[in-house]
């Protein structure tokens, strides 16, 4: 084709309007409209009858829905367009059921689109060093269009995957006096033969390692996602942040795990539209929900299902939105260390079953069952229903939905919804531990977070995972993966992975190192250490969110090749250490370790990555002002500001 040929002129194009006799009928305009309301109240009635909506129904309750909707389907579900992953490619079908139930009710609803991205698809590419930074980003942009409809009285959020939903609820959150409810998008399914999502996901170094053979790779890489639409079916950063929904109040009850696409799926999206026009009825507002006990419960529900680890940074970002007091690291250690967990699900298991298995079993009013007869909740807390928790949990415990979803579970895949979510006994009984641990140490006298639930259990002595071995240093994470597909690690060696925090990379996942050591067959044996994040998918022990991190001065940014590490985990009392014990010539106690740490200078390639974008290095600086990885990656205007004003100050006074 020439160019030229992009430009030729064919006979249908001449086919142009010039003028179009516009919408029939009349505006419901009143004497006091045009006295008293602003001009863009008036034409903005003008653009609806121009998009066709009817005359009539123009003066009802105006509700925003945003989504993070992304590619294009034809009418019979075939892709026209691809999304970047599968978990928003079918989220138009819900904003459309939220929308024409809003309509039905004599409402007019207004459709906006922020998509995202996809973590896995960005896995080991510099398209990770945008992943956590588009979150701030998309929750500004998700906040300029809600108020950019001034004429709203409710907003709706529907969004799905790791990114794009804690943006959401940040939005949501931040809409102190108005009501509004998250649409969780749901989970694909998992094929009826084949891989999960995690585990496919390590191909290429089981390939490497002679543990799988092309062929075999090939057929499970095709047929994973066995459904078009939906969140990763295990309990990642996607399926995590959906139950962290509903458990904060957002979300309706039940609402997060529905596979996507099914007739439940869809329902959920009718139901949360008549939930928030409800709210509005009752003169219930964003502010009612979020409180600091619903964050409290949430964090409850987080470990009790052994949840994300990056719900770390999501749920205190979705606290200072809506003005709350964010979540400390001590926090977190006395939330995990009086919740036990009570879930059997991907990928901490201890019996693998995919996410859609927890909804049939109950999701997470089950959980908060539980938890309420532990006395772990507070049960005053509004839903999104309307109604206080305590009075949905006892609804649910009741409920015909609860006894029907779990004979599916049992009729479809013979499996008991009480060996899914369990009782704290039951559980107890087959093992399961709680869900983080917290270490401190010389390597990370700020805190880490180890995912205690994901370590192999034959590494596990008496309720402790204790290993000390040679570090083996890497200052990307390329390199690190590069290691391990030439088998250049070794059972009984550290990883350490510096300089891959926000200052270096923005924090990427490091998903593709952690699953590689959990489906290696040897990947048990080898720990690994990094200021860089990661959803949990591991075993060894991977410590995650070590600050400080190396590029802002952490010690882990001073370890050297041949070092001696010591990492001491105890998963039944959730504490921890990791620490420097030695080096070249010979043990340390981890008092001279600090003081040997402080005497070196960085590791001569600590370094942020040449292709860093400077999107990225801005985002970096401006949550590393706002209290860093550990107050949930934020911007904290009060303090940017401050900040900026004290180093111009010291300019011009640097300059007098």
């Amino acid at each position: 084709m020439t160019w030229q040929s992009l430009l030729e002129p064919n006979d249908a194009i001449y086919a142009v309007r010039t003028q179009a006799p516009g919408p029939e009928g009349r505006l419901p305009l009143t004497p006091a409209l045009l006295r008293d309301s602003p001009s863009g109240d008036v034409f903005g009635m003008t653009q609806n009858a121009g998009m066709g909506w009817p005359r009539a129904n123009m003066l009802g309750p105006q509700v925003m829905i945003v989504s993070t909707a992304g590619g294009m389907r034809s009418e019979d579900g075939r892709p026209i367009a691809l999304g970047l992953h599968s978990g928003h490619f079918e989220l138009s079908d819900q904003v459309r059921a939220a929308a024409e139930t809003i309509a039905d009710a004599g409402g007019l609803p207004f459709a906006t689109y922020v998509s995202d991205q996809c973590d896995g698809r960005s896995q080991g590419t510099t398209g990770m060093f945008d992943s956590l930074p588009y979150r701030n980003d998309a929750a500004i942009v998700m906040r300029r269009l809600i108020r950019s409809l001034p004429t709203r009285s409710a907003v709706m959020g529907v969004a799905t995957c790791d990114k794009g939903l804690p943006a959401t609820m940040m939005a949501l959150a931040s809409q102190h006096d108005l009501p509004t409810v998250l649409v969780p998008g749901g989970v694909t399914l998992p094929p009826a033969q084949g891989e999960d999502l995690a585990r496919v996901q390590t191909l290429g170094v089981r390939y490497a390692n002679d543990e799988l053979s092309l062929e075999d790779a090939a057929e499970l890489g095709c047929r994973a996602c066995a459904s078009p639409g939906g969140g990763c079916h295990f309990l990642g950063t996607a399926a995590t942040s959906q139950v962290v929904a509903e458990a904060l109040g957002l979300a309706l009850p039940h609402s997060a795990l529905a596979p996507s696409g099914e007739p439940v799926w869809a329902q959920v999206a009718r139901q949360s539209a008549h939930a928030v026009l409800r709210q509005r009825e009752l003169g219930i507002t964003t502010r009612d929900v979020l409180t600091e006990q619903a964050v409290e419960n949430a964090m409850a529900v987080h470990a009790a299902i052994g949840g994300s680890l990056n719900l770390l940074m999501h749920i205190p970002a979705i606290a200072h939105a809506a003005g709350l007091r964010r979540p400390t690291l001590d926090d977190w250690v006395r939330v995990n260390k009086a919740v036990p967990r009570i879930v059997s699900v991907l990928p901490n298991g201890p019996v693998h079953h995919p996410t859609v298995r927890m909804f049939l079993a109950g999701g997470t009013p089950e959980v908060m069952l539980h938890l309420r007869d532990l006395g772990l909740l507070h049960l005053d807390v509004l839903t999104a229903t309307g109604e206080t928790l305590g009075t949905v949990l006892d609804w649910w415990e009741s409920s015909e939905r609860r006894v029907r979803m779990k004979q599916v579970l049992l009729d479809q895949q013979g499996v008991e919804a009480d060996d899914v979510i369990m009782s704290p006994a039951r559980a107890r009984e087959r093992g399961l531990t709680p869900t983080a641990t917290f270490p401190v140490g010389n390597l990370a006298p700020d805190g880490s977070v180890v995912k205690s639930t994901a370590i192999d259990p034959s590494r596990i002595r008496d309720g402790v995972f204790h290993h000390v071995g040679p570090a083996r240093v890497f200052t990307s994470e390329a390199a690190a993966v590069a290691a391990i597909k030439e088998r250049a690690v070794s059972p009984g060696d550290v990883m350490v992975m510096m300089g891959i925090g926000p200052t270096g990379t923005g924090m990427e996942e490091t998903f593709q190192v952690t699953s590689a050591l959990r489906y290696l067959s040897y990947g048990k044996e080898i720990s690994l250490i990094t200021d860089a994040r990661f959803s949990g998918v591991s075993t060894g022990a991977c410590v995650g969110h070590v600050g400080p991190e190396a590029l802002a001065g952490g010690p882990i940014g001073r370890v050297r090749d041949g070092d001696l590490v010591e990492i001491r985990i105890d998963v039944a009392n959730l504490e921890g250490t990791i620490d420097l014990v030695g080096d070249g010539s010979g043990r340390l106690t981890p008092t001279e370790g600090a003081r040997l740490l402080a005497q070196r200078s960085p590791h001569p390639d600590l370094a942020p990555h040449p292709q860093l974008p400077a999107d990225t290095r801005l985002w970096a600086a401006l949550q590393e002002v706002s209290g860093g990885t550990w107050a949930g990656c934020v911007y904290d205007t009060d303090r940017i500001v401050a900040v900026l004003r004290a180093g111009l100050a010291a300019l011009d006074g640097a300059d007098g």
